[in-house]
């Protein structure tokens, strides 16, 4: 028996590695390509005092950052991605009513995505769900009576 030979168990296990190998991409794709834009936070000031880069707490307050990041981010995804859903067929079922549709969409994709410093030091705060504009309700129709 040639041990080289495909069998059916060795295409199912590459196929479930291929699966997992194209899942980790799209993941890293995600991570790395998040706009800030998501984010309901301003950039924050340009830094002023210690221009030699960093200190020990500051890179141990990043690597906090980057872990809490890692474990967050996921959860915070998800949510955003069923909420797409639900505010889509929110959208759908209420005969194209967009504002049902967007009061879904602004609390499951606004908010705050990648963890900083700043919000690990309660400088910022962590918003898992998202605020709506001011401007945007300001601007809303009234309802037909």
């Amino acid at each position: 028996m040639n041990p080289y030979a495909c069998s059916p168990n060795r295409s199912r296990e590459a196929s479930c590695l291929k699966l997992m190998a194209a899942f980790l991409l799209l993941t890293l794709c995600i991570v790395t390509m998040v706009p800030s834009a998501w984010s309901q936070e301003s950039t924050p000031p340009p830094s002023t005092g210690n221009t030699e880069g960093g200190n020990a707490s500051s890179a141990g307050m990043q690597a906090a950052a980057a872990v809490s990041t890692i474990l967050y981010f996921p959860l915070k995804a998800a949510f955003a991605i069923g909420g797409g859903i639900v505010g889509g067929l929110a959208y759908a079922f209420s005969g194209g009513n967009e504002q049902a549709a967007k009061s879904i969409w602004d609390t499951s994709l606004r908010g705050t995505y990648i963890i900083t410093p700043d919000h690990l030091q309660g400088n910022r705060p962590i918003r898992f769900l998202g605020v709506a504009d001011a401007d945007a309700s300001a601007s809303a129709p009234e309802p037909i009576r």
